[in-house]
């Protein structure tokens, strides 16, 4: 394959005709002169150009502007989401401490209560405070 198309010698082909030249007929129109009314024609595709460009200009403007709302309306409606369930979490978490307080003051005194069946006369305390599960009026009824 040659390297450059200066080294490209054309293939012979078979036997061709030669081409006929085609004459363009003389045309007695005269040569064309820009007259006034071409002037305005061309004034009018130029400012018909240019509304075209400003209207195009415009509805890109628009597009653009309706895409920056929706984002925005998209970010609001993000945070707003965002702030209620925070407001939610705290909530939860106010109302689980408040029980997780109140659980914690009945342990402690539990705890000291069970503390004092093992000191000294604890058994006696025990004692008193479970003589109160049967009433008084009540049989007692021992099973063998």
């Amino acid at each position: 394959m040659p390297s450059s198309l200066a080294e490209v010698s054309p293939k012979p082909l078979g036997k061709s005709r030669p081409r006929k030249k085609r004459l363009k007929p003389l045309s007695k129109k005269p040569p064309r002169v820009a007259s006034k009314s071409q002037r305005l024609d061309a004034a009018t595709l130029a400012s018909k150009l240019q509304l075209q460009e400003q209207q195009r200009e415009l509805i890109y403007g628009v597009i653009s502007l309706v895409m920056k709302f929706g984002l925005l309306l998209i970010g609001t409606t993000s945070l707003i989401k965002l702030g209620i369930s925070s407001h939610q979490r705290i909530g939860r978490y106010s109302e689980l401490s408040s029980v997780l307080r109140v659980e914690s003051g009945k342990l402690i005194g539990l705890k000291s209560r069970f503390d004092r069946f093992f000191t000294i006369g604890g058994d006696r305390r025990f004692m008193d405070e479970n003589d109160q599960w049967i009433a008084p009026n009540r049989r007692r009824i021992i099973w063998r």
